[in-house]
């Protein structure tokens, strides 16, 4: 609990999609903090004793529910809404456990192509330490705990899905949305009408198949207002160095090389699929999911034409 917190978003008070004619759940003025009880991006469909068979019967209409929306008292299209991302603690199982998952999702993912089975990680943590949490027998990820859906209503009517990004936030899945960054999001609806949700135990930048460890979260936010900031897209602070949780051992690196920045993006994920595969023993599906959850998909060079360069980092800690 949240005891500095004005006021508190309970898990049944969440929606599908971005519309802004859903009515606000609470009316918060500048300067105030609110906890959410935030779902996983599962809604509840898979838990701790899931099965694969699960995931195949996922229903896509109840994908990344956003806890909300509320009213910030005092904003107008042109604005911008400042969230400072306070603090973040797992949702404990029956066991009293940390719990997440990772799953392909058939159709879903980056090589959606080259993975048309489903499949499915349980991951446990300790919520109190967040320690790493295993992978099999020789592996552990470091956990960083973020939100993975964040924004505000369109100004367009009607209801948008949830799944893509979007100029006011949404599906941003930027792994560092965590805690002590500030994000600046553009307001176009009187009251902004923000949601957030989608919560997750650590990701890779790219989330490459499709999930990372989605893990429901109890999220604390502090709002504050810009008037008439004219931003065009999110913005954020973060609050020190990003990636130094993953540095110790260094990275495994493959490439993609062409005119083509997905395709590249592609083959270096499917390479790094391959020398897992080769170095590790690693089912391939498996291989996949783990650089979902901890590597890094990064554009390497742009500027010398007519081919770009896409590298994928895969951190050697969680091995070593």
């Amino acid at each position: 609990m949240c005891r500095a917190c004005n006021y508190t978003i309970h898990a049944a008070q969440h929606h599908f999609g971005w519309d802004n004619s859903i009515a606000p759940v609470q009316r918060v003025s500048p300067g105030e903090s609110v906890l959410y009880h935030c779902h996983d991006s599962s809604a509840g469909q898979l838990g701790p004793q899931s099965t694969v068979a699960d995931v195949a019967a996922l229903d896509f209409g109840r994908i990344n529910p956003v806890s909300g929306p509320v009213w910030i008292e005092g904003a107008e299209p042109g604005d911008a809404l400042k969230i400072t991302l306070d603090s973040f603690a797992p949702q404990p199982a029956a066991s009293g456990r940390g719990w997440g998952w990772t799953a392909n999702i058939p159709g879903f993912g980056l090589l959606a192509d080259q993975f048309t089975e489903a499949a499915l990680i349980s991951w446990d943590f300790d919520p109190a330490t967040m320690a790493p949490a295993m992978w099999s027998k020789e592996g552990r990820v470091p956990l960083k705990p973020f939100t993975g859906t964040i924004g505000n209503a369109l100004a367009e009517p009607g209801l948008h899905s949830v799944v893509p990004p979007r100029r006011v936030g949404g599906n941003l899945d930027i792994r560092d949305l965590s805690a002590g960054t500030e994000l600046w999001l553009p307001v176009e609806v009187a009251g902004a009408l923000f949601s957030v949700g989608d919560t997750h135990a650590a990701q890779g930048d790219g989330e490459v198949c499709g999930t990372a460890i989605e893990s429901p979260m109890d999220v604390v936010l502090t709002f504050d207002l810009v008037k008439d900031a004219r931003l065009k897209m999110p913005r954020f602070r973060t609050p020190g160095p990003v990636t130094r949780h993953l540095d110790a051992k260094g990275y495994e690196v493959t490439t993609g090389v062409g005119p083509d920045l997905m395709a590249g993006a592609r083959d270096a994920v499917a390479g790094m699929v391959d020398l897992l595969c080769a170095t590790r023993g690693m089912p391939a599906v498996e291989a996949y999911m783990l650089a979902s959850t901890c590597g890094d998909l990064r554009i390497s060079e742009i500027v010398d034409m007519p081919n770009w360069v896409v590298s994928f980092y895969f951190p050697r800690a969680v091995f070593e």
